[in-house]
């Protein structure tokens, strides 16, 4: 099985992820740690020397990678359904969850995590405000399964999860 987790930056993707392939006992991987070992150094630094475009192109080859040889769960970046190949990878390859989660609960989340380098503006609410009125319609258009996070403790978004995967005949019950 492949599941894919995509969502605005802080939206619980990787701990959502993590505990999901517990629960499933699939093996647990992260796209933009992928993307890291790649580049030899973080994200962060690698889009202040490089730039976002060249950013993308990695990304795009490690989601590429990814949706066809890693079996079991797959959380993503972000910005990751900014490219059509990575949405159409991700779409017909995996079981996608888009992780729905409001701009002022991300920000709640990361207002003091200074490792995402698209939120290192001066008005990070606005930035992600921004982000989500241009990403929202390509995280619907990619996803099978659309989840509205608001605050649930992470065991009751994992049930959530679980739920929709047996509903849609994908998990025996």
């Amino acid at each position: 099985m492949r599941l894919a987790l995509i969502g605005l930056p802080g939206s619980g993707k990787t701990t959502v992820g993590r505990q999901l392939a517990r629960r499933l006992q699939l093996p647990f991987v992260d796209s933009d740690q992928v993307l890291e070992q790649r580049l030899g150094c973080s994200i962060r630094d690698f889009f202040a020397r490089e730039g976002e475009a060249r950013f993308r192109d990695m990304e795009e080859q490690v989601i590429d990678d990814l949706t066809l040889q890693h079996e079991g769960v797959l959380s993503t970046g972000g910005g990751v359904i900014l490219r059509a190949p990575n949405r159409a990878h991700l779409h017909e390859r995996t079981q996608v969850i888009y992780l729905r989660t409001t701009p002022e609960e991300v920000f709640r989340r990361v207002r003091h995590d200074q490792s995402r380098p698209l939120l290192q503006v001066d008005d990070p609410l606005q930035r992600l405000h921004e982000l989500y009125a241009a990403r929202d319609p390509l995280y619907r258009e990619t996803a099978h399964f659309v989840l509205e996070t608001g605050r649930p403790s992470l065991s009751t978004l994992v049930n959530m999860i679980l739920m929709q995967l047996e509903l849609a005949g994908l998990l025996q019950a």
